[in-house]
């Protein structure tokens, strides 16, 4: 069954989830990986696979690669199928190696009150949505929030932060537009300090992952944190637009770079054929993929479950 937000974070009690809910939850996560699964599958489910046949190892792997599960972890992959003794249902079997491969599932990293998040990623991949979303979890779930708008550059960014702050009755801090990014971030941690906050979420200004100049910013913006709260921030979760594909790989591995990333959102899942891309993340990076966005709503955030996205993207 789906991973709850109690195990996510970590909490020994919280509101439960009912079976029904969570049936609801993979049901939606098989329908918005639908077009993956396609994309993924659909070549294959047209033949019976032989595994003595070379000829289905290689479109095997062109169905994978195709996916956007990457070269590097479609090769593992297929070393992993082919050294098995019995294959048995391949589906079944790709599921199961598709599942290790993605690791353990993660938890979120709110060790002290206040919590620092900081959430970096390019532009348009649903940062600021997540943000809110995720607010409004944790007051589900007892925590006491504060949003910090330090994205300084983006016409309205604070305004549609502030909205979210208010909807999840979150405390706020924002600027002036052209502010000092790293200033925000200081009085982010500052007020969520003074007002014995749990949770204080930082919004950064979306990015390219090669724009030097920013990504330095964004490596100040860090380090402000880090030199106002040992051990902030906790969590530094890096948003990924799914319909990205293969970009999105690089912006992980960059943005890791710079930023430190500890775990990936994975945003656009129901819209993309590419949700292959989750594999790549944690194969290749080894970053754990702690949510998935599969829609507008706000229970469409969910936790991020390996086995449950390995059955659904193989085999619905």
């Amino acid at each position: 069954m789906p991973r709850t937000w109690s195990e996510l974070l970590g909490d020994a009690e919280g509101p439960e989830e009912t079976a029904e809910q969570r049936a609801g939850f993979f049901g939606s996560l098989r329908d918005s990986l639908g077009k993956s699964r396609r994309a993924l599958t659909g070549e294959l489910a047209a033949a019976a696979f032989d595994p003595g046949s070379d000829e289905d190892w290689e479109r095997l792997e062109e169905a994978l690669i195709q996916g956007d599960v990457g070269v590097r972890a479609t090769a593992e992959l297929v070393r992993r199928l082919e050294a098995r003794n019995e294959l048995g249902d391949l589906g079944s079997a790709l599921a199961e190696e598709i599942a290790d491969m993605l690791g353990e599932p993660g938890t979120l990293n709110l060790p002290s009150s206040p919590s620092v998040i900081l959430v970096v990623g390019v532009n348009g991949t649903g940062k600021t949505t997540t943000i809110g979303k995720l607010a409004q979890k944790l007051r589900e779930h007892g925590r006491t929030v504060l949003l910090g708008a330090a994205d300084t550059w983006r016409a309205a960014a604070e305004e549609q932060l502030e909205i979210w702050a208010d909807r999840a009755e979150a405390d706020f801090v924002g600027a002036a537009q052209g502010a000092d990014p790293a200033a925000v971030a200081y009085d982010t941690v500052e007020a969520a300090r003074a007002r014995g906050k749990d949770v204080a979420i930082v919004d950064t200004a979306g990015r390219l992952h090669t724009q030097s100049n920013l990504m330095e910013e964004l490596a100040k913006v860090r380090r402000v944190i880090e030199g106002r709260l040992e051990g902030a921030p906790h969590e530094t979760l890096l948003v990924v637009d799914a319909t990205t594909g293969q970009n999105g790989l690089q912006q992980a591995r960059l943005f890791g770079e710079t930023a430190r990333v500890t775990g990936v959102a994975l945003t656009k899942l129901d819209g993309s054929a590419k949700g292959g891309i989750a594999v790549a993340i944690a194969y290749e990076l080894g970053l754990p993929v702690k949510l998935i966005g599969v829609g507008e709503g706000l229970d469409d955030l969910r936790p991020f479950d390996p086995h449950d996205f390995a059955r659904a993207l193989v085999s619905g």
